[in-house]
């Protein structure tokens, strides 16, 4: 049996310079360093920047893929799907629930096995079958293709299920993963008439696409995810004249009834700081049952850089997906 988490009430506290440690304000300053003297990414095809992503050349370290992890395909509204799969230590028999993970990287870059060690994470101190949806990316693949697959994703497993664990459902993802979770919530609920997932891990989720207003004045501050680059990834994913608050491209506006317990995460040095405050908001408002973590300093990506923030968020994160199953 679960209990219900304590009601969020937020602290001044967490947003005033003090409150940020040395060590998160060192790993600021070489990521901003990283940042400053990196490659543009945007001075180069998507594919390229892709590859460099990948290499670790940029803010963000490589992730080694994992030796246990297993690469499925499944049937897509274009095309076969990769599900990229990790299950615990001794294999799926001793999976507690399952997890769908939908990858960050503003619809443009990333991919399924790009957050291997994360996965292993939860596969291991949460008992949890995890799998990495591959969907298609933008500018090549354009709304709606990733919220397309991630549907797809999901009505697949709600089918088979069982293959993977006889618990609970979760799903989530990291910014653009984040977004596309919600997005498909909404979309098995409306279309489907499905609420199959017990749980949501919504970390720093991009959830308004026309920008919040921290996200709109965020401005190059960084040390990661500036204005400028979310205005190319809006671009690159949403065609023109399409209406930015629909709520299946911003699902802030869509109809938040009827949906899984959340852990909203997300760092005060991030421009979409706003995005996770009003989406919890409208969580709780729509009578669901929400946690809210705010980190002071963290930047955009924070858990990916090792350091005692990006452990404490894991560590909250562990204990909701722990208190669930």
């Amino acid at each position: 049996m679960t209990t219900s988490p304590e009601p969020t009430v937020l602290n001044p506290a967490l947003f005033m310079p003090g409150a940020v440690s040395k060590e998160t304000d060192d790993i600021n300053a070489v990521i901003m360093d990283l940042v400053s003297n990196g490659p543009d990414p945007w001075s180069m095809p998507a594919a390229e920047a892709r590859a460099m992503r990948e290499r670790g050349e940029g803010p963000f370290p490589a992730a080694p893929v994992s030796e246990r992890a297993v690469d499925r395909e499944i049937d897509g509204p274009a095309g076969p799907i990769t599900l990229h799969i990790i299950a615990p230590e001794g294999g799926s028999a001793n999976a507690r629930g399952t997890y769908l993970h939908l990858h960050g990287g503003g619809w443009v870059f990333g991919g399924a096995n790009q957050q291997d060690s994360l996965l292993e994470r939860l596969a291991d101190k949460c008992g949890l079958a995890c799998i990495s949806v591959e969907y298609r990316l933008a500018p090549e693949h354009p709304y709606p293709a990733a919220p397309d697959d991630c549907e797809a994703a999901a009505l697949w497993l709600v089918a088979n299920a069982a293959e993977f664990s006889g618990g609970p459902l979760f799903i989530g993802g990291e910014s653009a993963g984040g977004h596309l979770a919600a997005v498909t919530l909404q979309r098995l609920k409306e279309k489907h008439g499905m609420t199959p997932f017990k749980g949501a891990n919504l970390t720093f989720g991009c959830f308004d696409l026309g920008m919040t207003p921290s996200m709109r004045a965020f401005g190059e501050t960084g040390p990661t995810l500036s204005t400028r680059d979310v205005t190319h990834f809006v671009d690159r994913f949403i065609p023109d004249g399409a209406d930015l608050r629909a709520p299946d491209i911003s699902p802030l506006y869509g109809d938040l009834g009827a949906m899984p317990e959340a852990l909203f995460i997300v760092g005060t040095r991030d421009g979409l700081l706003d995005d996770t405050l009003f989406m919890h908001g409208r969580w709780l408002a729509a009578g669901n049952l929400a946690e809210l973590g705010v980190y002071p300093g963290g930047a955009h990506g924070f858990i990916a850089f090792p350091g005692a923030l990006a452990e404490q968020a894991l560590a909250q994160i562990d204990e909701f997906f722990n208190r669930l199953t």
